[in-house]
């Protein structure tokens, strides 16, 4: 239960370390069609370990419009981050900044799209975080 929560934990500490430090000297598009090149066949990999006997391409016949939307955000996520890094941002409170305003955005799309309740807790914890905001940028 608590293995997937470890691998994004220690993935998304690679992830931001690996943003920071991706090469002012490369065109960020460049360096992100390495990292899909390498994404690619971690994942053809994976496929191939874990797969119960169907092919990749019958695989496909399974996809809908998530698998591209998904695909273009990726992109938008990778670049943006990037950008943050080389704009100067710190990777202690970049990604924080970012990661609660997200929070705060999905609380709104759970409730509008997948009726998740919007409970006093939840607005208490929002409240928590902007005030965290507050204190981490003053």
């Amino acid at each position: 239960m608590y293995l997937p929560i470890v691998l994004i934990v220690l993935s998304n500490v690679f992830y931001h370390i690996c943003s920071k430090e991706t090469s002012a000297a490369i065109n960020p598009f460049a360096s992100l069609t390495l990292t899909y090149a390498v994404g690619f066949l971690v994942s053809l990999l994976l496929f191939w370990v874990t797969g119960k006997g169907s092919g990749l391409l019958a695989e496909y016949r399974h996809a809908n419009w998530a698998s591209f939307v998904f695909g273009l955000t990726i992109v938008g996520l990778e670049a943006g981050y990037i950008a943050m890094y080389k704009a100067g941002w710190n990777i202690s409170t970049g990604s924080l900044i970012a990661s609660v305003l997200l929070a705060i955005v999905l609380i709104v799309v759970g409730a509008l799209i997948y009726r998740e309740q919007i409970t006093l807790r939840k607005l208490m914890g929002v409240l928590i975080c902007l005030v965290g905001l507050y204190f981490i940028n003053h």
